[in-house]
C-alpha cells in the first residue's frame, strides 16, 4: 500500500486533532459534523498557540475544489433564502483576508447577484482606502479595505444588508471591529455574519448580542456548525514550548533542499486566455457582470490547462494551489479542472499562506508536512517566509501553481523559490498567472468622465493580450485613408497634419515579401543581441519592474520583444503599452493619466524601435514638460529606450549601428495589423485615447507573431553576447552625441530644402519615406550592402534615383519631395525627375 493511501486510511480512523488534545489537553466539542470539518495544530504567535485547522477551506488542507467551493455556496444560498430574494439582490458581501477571501467570494456566488469585495494586506498604488480595520489574533493583522467603486460600501447603505464572511467565528472580535468601523460613517440596519463554524464562547454570544442592541441594527449569524473549544491553564506557554521542541526537527524533515530526492519536476508555464477586465479577486470589488464573464470562461481556461499536463497526471492526482489571498480564481479553476478531467483525475486544491505553523508527521495532526519559500510578491511589510502546507510528501502527480501577475517576481523562480520547493515533491509543475486587477483610477480634475481602457488583442490588434495593452481607441470603421500625393500636398500645403488621415496601407509584393523573409532571417541574431542589450541596460538602471511604454506603434514589436526577453531570462512579466506620440502635437495626455493612475510614473520606460535625427526624442522631452505644467501628475522620465540609435540621440539603446531592423519594411502587418496613430479634434476628445485602426481584413498578410518569434528564437544563442555588451554598455559613456542631427541640418541646406522635417534619415526612417510619403531621392552611404537591398526595390517601384554619398554617418536617408503639389508627378504618380 502506498504512503498516500495509508495515510488516507489513517486519516478515516483518527481525528486529525488528536496530538494536539493528547499534549495540551486542548478541547474540541460540538455538533456531530465539528471534527469533520476541523483539525488542530500549533503555531508560533503570542496570543494564541492553537490553530483551528478547516478541512473545507483550502487553506492548509488540500481538498476537492468542489467541496471547497460548494461550503461557502451552500452557506450563500442560506443567507439569500434568509434575506429574501429582493434583499439578497441588494446585499453587499465582505470576506476577510487571507483565509476567507475565496469563501466569501463563494459565499457571493452563493448569493447570485450580490457584489463581493475582501479586505487586503496588500496596498495598490493609486486606489484610495475605504477603511480598514484590526484581526487581534492573526499573525497579519491590518485589514484594509480598497473598493474600485467607494460608492460599493456606501450607496444605499441603509437599505441592504452587509454579509460578512470568515471561516471561523472565533471570539467575534474581527467582526465587532469591521463592523463598528463602517457603521460610524455607513450606517445599516442589517447585517449577516457568515462562518464556517461557531466556536463563541456564551460571554462572546452575549457581547454580540449587546453590540446589536448597541447600534440599533439586526445582526443574524449563518453557521455550518458550532461548537467550543476548551483550553486548560496555561496552555498558551505550554504550546510555545512543545512548538519549539518539535520545530526544528520537524523542519528538516518535511522540507528537503530541491532536488535533494532526485531529479526536480520541470516547470512549464501556461499562458492563460483570461477573460479581459474580470478581477483576479474581490480586493477591488467583483460584481455580477464579473461573474458572468468568468463563468463563460472557466471551461476553455481549464481544458488550457487540461492540455499542458501529462498523461500521468491526468489519470492521476493534480493539486491546484493558490496564492495567499488570490484564492477564487484558483478554487474556480480547479473546480472546472474536475469537470474537464472527470473520474480518471483526483483533483485537489490548497493555496500557499503567510501564516507560520508547525508541522508534525502524524495522523493525528492537522499540518503533516510544510514548505517554506521567500515571499514573491513584494510585500508593503517586506520579505518574510511563506508557507505551503500538506504538499510535500502527497504523491501529487502536477501541481498548478496559480499567481497574480504582481507576484510574477524573480523570487518566484529562485532556487529556494515556491515554483523550485514543489519541483522536489511532484511530478510536474505548471505555472498559471492570473492578471492582477488594476482598478480604474479616479478621475483627474480635467475629466468628466472615467477614463478609458486599453485595447487588447484579439479585439484590437493581432498580438496576444498580454503582449501589450493599447491605449488608444478603435477607429476601424471610420475611413481615414487618402491617396498619399493628397496627403503630401496638404501636410506641405499647411492644410492638415499628417497625424489626421492614414496613408492607404501598402501591400508588398511577392518579391518585397521576400526580401522582408530573407532579411529577417539574416538580422534576427543581430536584432535578439540589440534587444537582449536594451533590456539588460533597461533593468540595470530603472528597475526591478520597469513598465515598457511603446510609441505606437514602431516602438510596439520593440516593446513587446523587450518583455519577451525579460520573461525569458528573468522570469519577470513586465508590464507593456503602447502610447500615441504625435509630432508637433505632443503625446497623448489621456494616456499618460491613466499610467499615472495605475503605475508609478517613475517606472515607465518609453520604448521606439530606432532614432533618426531625434525629433521624437525632443516632442516627447517638451511634451512631459506641457503635461506637468498643465497639472498633469509629475514623475514620467522623458528618456527613451531605443532598439538602435544611429542617430546619437538617446543614451539607452541596443546597438548605435544603422542597419536593417526588418519591422521598419513593412507597415501594419508587422505591428499587429494596427494603423499609425490619428489626432483629428472631429474624433479624438479631450479625454479620449488617441485614435488607431485595426485591419483585420489584412490577417492573411500578417507576419507580426512571426517576427517575434523568429527573434525570440535567438535569445539563448545571443545571451552570452548581450551580457557583455551591456556590461560594456552600462559602464561606458552613453551621453547623446546628437551626431544625427548635425547630418539632417547639413543635407537640408545641402539640398536646398531647408526644412529637417523632409530629411528622414537611417533604415527605418527612409522605408517610412518611400511607403508613406512621396519621396524626392534617396542617399545611400557608399558601399552599404544588404541592409538596403529593400530600400533599392522600393525606390526602383517608386521611380525614386538613389545617389550613392560618402561621410554619411546613417546607411541611407530618404528625402521627401521639398515644394510638393500633385504636379510635381507624373501621370503614373512617380516621383519626376529634377521637379
Amino acid at each position: 500500500m502506498s504512503e498516500r493511501a495509508t495515510r488516507e486510511e489513517n486519516v478515516d480512523v483518527v481525528w486529525s486533532g488528536d496530538w494536539v488534545a493528547e499534549r495540551l489537553g486542548v478541547g474540541l466539542e460540538g455538533d456531530g459534523e465539528l471534527r469533520e470539518l476541523l483539525g488542530l495544530a500549533l503555531r508560533r504567535n503570542p496570543k494564541r498557540a492553537h490553530l483551528l485547522v478547516s478541512n473545507v477551506l483550502g487553506k492548509h488542507v488540500p481538498q476537492k475544489p468542489s467541496v471547497v467551493y460548494g461550503a461557502g455556496y451552500g452557506l450563500g444560498e442560506r443567507v439569500r433564502a434568509l434575506l429574501g430574494e429582493e434583499e439578497a439582490r441588494r446585499a453587499v458581501v465582505l470576506g476577510y483576508a487571507e483565509t476567507a477571501t475565496g469563501l466569501g467570494h463563494a459565499v457571493a456566488d452563493g448569493l447570485r447577484d450580490a457584489p463581493y469585495l475582501h479586505s487586503t494586506r496588500r496596498p495598490v498604488a493609486g486606489v484610495r482606502q475605504a477603511g480598514g480595520f484590526e484581526e487581534a489574533h492573526s499573525h497579519a493583522t491590518s485589514h484594509l479595505l480598497l473598493p474600485e467603486d467607494p460608492a460599493l460600501l456606501a450607496q444605499g447603505a441603509e437599505a441592504s444588508a452587509l454579509v460578512l464572511v470568515d471561516d471561523e467565528f472565533s471570539t467575534g472580535n474581527t467582526v465587532l471591529n469591521t463592523i463598528r468601523a463602517l457603521h460610524e460613517s455607513h450606517p445599516r440596519d442589517r447585517y449577516v455574519i457568515v462562518a464556517l463554524v461557531d466556536m463563541r464562547s456564551p460571554a462572546d454570544r452575549d457581547r454580540l448580542t449587546a453590540f446589536a442592541a448597541e447600534i440599533g441594527a439586526r445582526v443574524d449569524l449563518v453557521t455550518r456548525s458550532t461548537g467550543t473549544v476548551t483550553l486548560p491553564d496555561g496552555v498558551l506557554a505550554r504550546g510555545q514550548a512543545l512548538v519549539a521542541a518539535q520545530e526544528a526537527e520537524a523542519e528538516a524533515a518535511a522540507d528537503p533542499v530541491p532536488g535533494a530526492a532526485g531529479q526536480a519536476a520541470p516547470v512549464t508555464r501556461v499562458d492563460l486566455a483570461w477573460p479581459a477586465g474580470v478581477p483576479d479577486g474581490g480586493r477591488h470589488g467583483f460584481t455580477p457582470a464579473h461573474r458572468a464573464a468568468l463563468e463563460a470562461a472557466l471551461p476553455d481556461l481549464a481544458e488550457h490547462i487540461a492540455g499542458a499536463l501529462g498523461d500521468d497526471a491526468r489519470r492521476g492526482q493534480v493539486l491546484v494551489l493558490g496564492f495567499e489571498e488570490l484564492m477564487y480564481a484558483p478554487l474556480r479553476l480547479g473546480t472546472a479542472l474536475e469537470q474537464a478531467l472527470g473520474a480518471d483525475a483526483e483533483v485537489r486544491y490548497s493555496t500557499t499562506t503567510r501564516s507560520p505553523v508547525l508541522a508534525v508527521d502524524d495522523p493525528g495532526y492537522a499540518i503533516r508536512t510544510r514548505l517554506v519559500f521567500p515571499a514573491h510578491d513584494t510585500p508593503a511589510d517586506g520579505p518574510g517566509d511563506r508557507y505551503a502546507y500538506n504538499v510535500a510528501g502527497a504523491g501529487f502527480d502536477a501541481v498548478v501553481a496559480v499567481v497574480d501577475s504582481t507576484a510574477d517576481t524573480p523570487e518566484l523562480y529562485a532556487s529556494e523559490g515556491l515554483l523550485a520547493r514543489l519541483a522536489a515533491h511532484t511530478g510536474q509543475v505548471l505555472l498559471a498567472v492570473v492578471p492582477s486587477y488594476t482598478p480604474t483610477p479616479v478621475p483627474h480634475p480635467q475629466e468628466s468622465a472615467v477614463l478609458p481602457e486599453p485595447l487588447r488583442g484579439p479585439d484590437f490588434s493581432s498580438y496576444a493580450p498580454e503582449d501589450v495593452g493599447w491605449l488608444l481607441q478603435d477607429l476601424s470603421d471610420t475611413e481615414l485613408e487618402a491617396p498619399t500625393e493628397e496627403r503630401e500636398e496638404a501636410i506641405q500645403s499647411g492644410g492638415a497634419h499628417y497625424a489626421e488621415s492614414l496613408p492607404v496601407e501598402y501591400q508588398p509584393s511577392a518579391e518585397y515579401q521576400a526580401l522582408f523573409s530573407a532579411a529577417l532571417e539574416t538580422s534576427a541574431a543581430r536584432i535578439a543581441r540589440a534587444v537582449g542589450t536594451v533590456t539588460e541596460t533597461v533593468l540595470a538602471e530603472r528597475g526591478p519592474r520597469p513598465v515598457l511604454v511603446s510609441l505606437a506603434r514602431a516602438g510596439t514589436p520593440v516593446g513587446v520583444l523587450m518583455r519577451r526577453w525579460a520573461r525569458h531570462r528573468h522570469g519577470l512579466d513586465l508590464p507593456h503599452y503602447a502610447i500615441s506620440i504625435v509630432r508637433g502635437r505632443g503625446i497623448d495626455a489621456t494616456a499618460l493619466r491613466w499610467l499615472a493612475a495605475h503605475h508609478d510614473p517613475a517606472d515607465v520606460v518609453f520604448v521606439d524601435g530606432w532614432t533618426g535625427k531625434g525629433a521624437i526624442t525632443r516632442e516627447l522631452a517638451a511634451a512631459i514638460t506641457d503635461f506637468e505644467a498643465s497639472g498633469g501628475p509629475a514623475g514620467f522620465d522623458p528618456e527613451i529606450a531605443v532598439l538602435a540609435d544611429p542617430g546619437g540621440c538617446v543614451r539607452t539603446y541596443g546597438t548605435r549601428e544603422d542597419f536593417l531592423i526588418p519591422s521598419a519594411c513593412l507597415n501594419s502587418t508587422v505591428s499587429g495589423l494596427i494603423s499609425r496613430t490619428v489626432l483629428r479634434a472631429d474624433l479624438v476628445g479631450p479625454n479620449d485615447f488617441h485614435g488607431g485602426k485595426f485591419y483585420r481584413e489584412l490577417a492573411g498578410s500578417d507576419v507580426s507573431v512571426r517576427f517575434l518569434d523568429t527573434i525570440a528564437a535567438r535569445f539563448d544563442e545571443v545571451a552570452g553576447q548581450v551580457e557583455a555588451e551591456a556590461k560594456e554598455l552600462l559602464a561606458a559613456d552613453r551621453a547623446p552625441t546628437w551626431e544625427g542631427w548635425a547630418a539632417v541640418e547639413r543635407i537640408s541646406e545641402e539640398y536646398g530644402i531647408h526644412d529637417v522635417n523632409l530629411v528622414k534619415p537611417g533604415v527605418g526612417e527612409t522605408t517610412r519615406v518611400l511607403l508613406r510619403r512621396v519621396p524626392w531621392k534617396i542617399l545611400a552611404k557608399r558601399g552599404a550592402g544588404a541592409d538596403l537591398t529593400h530600400i533599392r526595390l522600393l525606390a526602383e517601384q517608386r521611380g525614386v534615383p538613389v545617389e550613392e554619398v560618402d561621410d554619411l554617418p546613417y546607411s541611407c536617408v530618404g528625402l521627401i519631395h521639398p515644394r510638393y503639389t500633385r504636379g510635381a508627378t507624373g501621370a503614373d504618380g512617380k516621383a519626376v525627375k529634377g521637379a
